[in-house]
């Protein structure tokens, strides 16, 4: 997953619970190792959707009935996201009205998802295309520059006690004391070190 350049921090608290509601949707999943076959559509659903996520009507290869078979990637989406509400309502449930962004916050995250496969504008990815554009003369780098240095004057308003920067300047410390002693410890020269790490014996283990 990439970073959200319009977060201070790269991610946002809904982006987190969808992820959350995603992966256990995997977990209890029972199934059969994927055959080579599987995981080589895999790996070009991969590519054509990093390569071409963005183009309408884009189709890739999902596993269906024991074949492989052409399925549009924001149906595909959809779906993965319906099986997905099951675990949203049981989280919900679970946080029992604890969460500071209230009672259904998982279920907002998937309704959300929901909403933006079907208006993609909204995405980061078009968010950033037309940021690029419209204040950037077209500059990717120009872009980057600006919100990195958005993000740092952000965080660089925070407050910091005088509590919080003695911990930090210990923990660095602690820090180059642990690698002085890691160091100090070892009896093998980095290039030694770099060809056993590389030999091919290493991928039979």
């Amino acid at each position: 997953m990439d970073l959200d350049p319009f977060e201070p921090v790269g991610i946002n608290a809904q982006t987190m619970r969808l992820l959350d509601v995603f992966l256990r949707h995997w977990l209890p999943a029972s199934r059969p190792d994927d055959t080579p076959e599987e995981i080589a559509a895999l790996g070009r659903n991969q590519h054509r959707t990093a390569a071409f996520g963005r183009q309408p009507g884009l189709k890739l290869e999902r596993m269906i009935a024991g074949a492989l078979r052409e399925t549009n990637l924001v149906e595909w989406a959809h779906d993965l996201l319906e099986q997905c509400a099951p675990i949203a309502a049981t989280l919900d449930t679970a946080a029992n009205g604890s969460s500071t962004a209230g009672p259904r916050a998982h279920r907002e995250a998937l309704a959300a998802a929901h909403r933006a496969l079907q208006g993609m504008h909204t995405l980061p990815s078009a968010r950033v295309l037309a940021a690029v554009q419209r204040d950037f003369a077209g500059s990717y780098t120009g872009f980057m520059r600006a919100m990195s240095e958005q993000t740092r004057a952000r965080h660089m308003a925070l407050p910091w006690s005088r509590e919080q920067q003695s911990r930090g300047e210990a923990a660095a410390l602690e820090s180059l004391m642990q690698r002085q002693a890691i160091e100090a410890a070892d009896t093998q020269d980095f290039e030694t070190w770099r060809k056993a790490y590389l030999d091919p014996a290493r991928l039979l283990i």
